[in-house]
């Protein structure tokens, strides 16, 4: 099977010979091999984990996506990946990533309530006059 793993901006991975995947699903675990059907399936933030003959098992942490299987194709498109071969270090390179986004959204959530309420003065200014 193919792989292809994107992100909004760019091609996270890219595997070929790929023996098989596991991802998270609303409904619980997927799992794909070669001659499985065709499907669309919603991805839940989790471990994407896939397998091939030289890499062995790699494990993807990964936001919420789609994932799309036509033949022997599987396309995943997701927020945010970081992958990894082991989950203990995964887990903290996700823990890190997280936290700075934290970070970057709390400030961004601060930028848009200023807005807002900057927004609402002039309205209520200008149905005023």
């Amino acid at each position: 099977m193919n792989l292809k793993v994107l992100l909004p901006s760019q091609i996270f991975a890219e595997k070929t010979d790929v023996l098989r995947i596991v991802a998270e699903t609303h409904e619980g675990s997927l799992g794909l091999l070669p001659r499985r059907l065709d499907c669309v399936a919603a991805l839940e933030p989790g471990i994407l984990i896939y397998e091939t003959e030289a890499e062995g098992e790699i494990y993807i942490a990964v936001d919420e996506g789609m994932l799309v299987k036509t033949g022997a194709n599987i396309l995943v498109s997701v927020r945010r990946a970081i992958s990894g071969t082991d989950l203990g270090q995964l887990r903290a390179a996700v823990e890190r990533e997280f936290q700075t986004l934290g970070a970057q959204e709390q400030s961004v959530r601060s930028i848009m309530v200023k807005l807002e309420a900057g927004l609402m003065r002039r309205l209520a200014r200008f149905e005023h006059e």
